[in-house]
């Protein structure tokens, strides 16, 4: 096989998160795209390192035979979904199968996998959508929508996304078309992130899937001073299943494209909104983490909330190892340390069984916020502190606080070996691990299972249909020895 070769392949397996392979003599070929167990391929061989390369230019030879039509027509060009031309229940098992196997590696001892738990909902699930303002081609005219596939600049519109609910496309659709006028008109331009020049930069809907609160959130540079009055009224006017409950002007001058605010105008009604989770109820601030999926997130919480339950009753655990101590805890007489709290949602939700929860969060906003919703919520053995978590433990230890079990929530990169090697001191005979990513997550069990840690209980929860992405719930044991 060389560079530039054209050569067949079948796609025999996938690696997660989403790196579909076939093998071509020694060597396993990854054709680039979104392609399934069973697609038989040809394509040109465009990088070759050690035993492995990558197939570009791709012609599908034949059908997976469990391929089904893509239901969105930006499917193959957004980087958003990948699994779209596979029915859910294959999702689920290929995603469960994936975790397993990253699981294993790290765990090279028998646990308990459970079932995945799957979504509620296949499409419309998401709370949450991010779009940028560009355009799809060099000098073409102006998009609001998500990053074509494997492109930092380019654009492209995707008001026919089925991963947000009717009023969201209505939402993004009126906009898109308002600022293209405009654009037309010579009046603004989208900010090109090269030379850092221009008005329009990202635009956020958030809603509570609960209480219906829609939240919309424009991102702009202070480059010009535009009337953002007509386009309020365009917004309120617009026939919704649901209400607007605050729209947001946020003005970033910031170099780095991520959303974040310099200065903010609320241009109608409140700045936050609210959601419920169980009999709970949570404010979202523009900036705040909150679960993309508000479904969803009951069954996560609740397989947390079950693997409480676990370690309070000493369930018999389906693992063969003996060296494990099967510690029951008392958990109305214990104190839980809830890592990465965001907005305090699994602290709130723990507080019920536990003596009292500390959550620690870097985001202070998100804090602010899980704060005052525990008060709100009538919860008063519940304190979230802002700061890195590294650093606040320290201070919590000055205070000679210390955790009986630890509930960890990281984001993407995990944990890590720094803050885990400061968590091993507190030798706590239960640890939750809540991962929404299973390579780092793997990396992290590797630490603690140098340190004397087991898992014991796995569960994968999807809580993103027709992507990649899964959370997995975890329990986490100390050995005897």
């Amino acid at each position: 096989m060389k560079r530039g070769e054209e050569i067949e392949i079948e796609v025999t397996g996938i690696e997660f998160p989403n790196k579909p392979y076939g093998v071509y003599g020694e060597k396993k070929v990854y054709p680039v795209g979104n392609y399934i167990i069973g697609h038989k391929l040809k394509g040109t061989v465009t990088k070759i390192r050690n035993k492995k390369s990558e197939l570009k230019k791709i012609e599908i030879l034949e059908k997976a035979a469990n391929e089904i039509e893509p239901f969105c027509p930006h499917f193959n060009i957004c980087g958003g979904c990948t699994f779209q031309n596979m029915n859910y229940g294959d999702q689920t098992e290929l995603k469960s199968s994936l975790v397993l196997n990253i699981l294993k590696r790290a765990a090279n001892y028998e646990f308990e996998y459970e079932k995945i738990i799957k979504s509620p909902k296949e499409f419309e699930y998401r709370n949450k959508m991010e779009f940028s303002f560009g355009n799809e081609i060099i000098d073409g005219p102006l998009t609001l929508g998500m990053h074509k596939k494997g492109s930092f600049h380019d654009i492209i519109t995707v008001n026919e996304c089925k991963l947000m609910d009717i009023d969201f496309r209505k939402i993004l659709t009126a906009t898109a078309d308002y600022f293209r006028k405009k654009e037309e008109e010579g009046e603004l331009s989208f900010y090109h992130r090269i030379q850092h020049i221009g008005y329009l930069r990202n635009f956020v809907i958030r809603k509570g899937e609960k209480t219906g609160e829609i939240s919309i959130n424009l991102i702009t540079t202070s480059q010009i001073d535009f009337d953002l009055s007509e386009w309020k009224e365009i917004m309120l006017n617009l026939e919704l299943k649901n209400k607007i409950y605050g729209i947001i002007h946020t003005i970033n001058d910031n170099l780095s494209d991520s959303v974040q605010s310099d200065e903010e105008n609320i241009l109608y009604g409140n700045r936050d909104i609210n959601e419920r989770i169980f009999d709970l109820n949570f404010k979202i601030s523009p900036y705040s983490f909150f679960q993309t999926n508000s479904d969803g997130v009951e069954l996560l919480y609740g397989k947390v909330m079950e693997y409480i339950d676990v370690i309070s009753e000493n369930e018999e655990l389906d693992n063969s190892n003996t060296d494990i101590i099967k510690n029951p805890q008392n958990v109305k007489d214990c104190v839980v340390f809830d890592l990465f709290s965001g907005t305090g949602t699994i602290g709130q939700i723990v507080s019920k069984k536990a003596k009292q929860v500390y959550g620690i969060e870097l985001i202070e906003e998100a804090v602010k916020k899980a704060n005052e919703t525990a008060k709100f919520n009538n919860i008063e053995n519940a304190e979230f502190i802002a700061g890195d978590v590294f650093e606040k433990l320290d201070e919590l230890e000055e205070r000679d606080v210390k955790p009986d079990i630890i509930i960890l929530d990281p984001p993407r990169p995990g944990v890590g070996e720094k803050t885990i090697t400061k968590l091993l001191k507190y030798n706590v005979s239960n640890i939750i691990y809540v991962s929404c990513n299973p390579k780092t997550l793997a990396q992290d069990l590797a630490i603690f299972h140098n340190n004397g840690y087991r898992l014991v209980k796995s569960c994968p929860v999807d809580m993103f249909p027709q992507t990649p992405h899964v959370e997995v719930v975890n329990l986490l044991v100390k050995n005897s020895i």
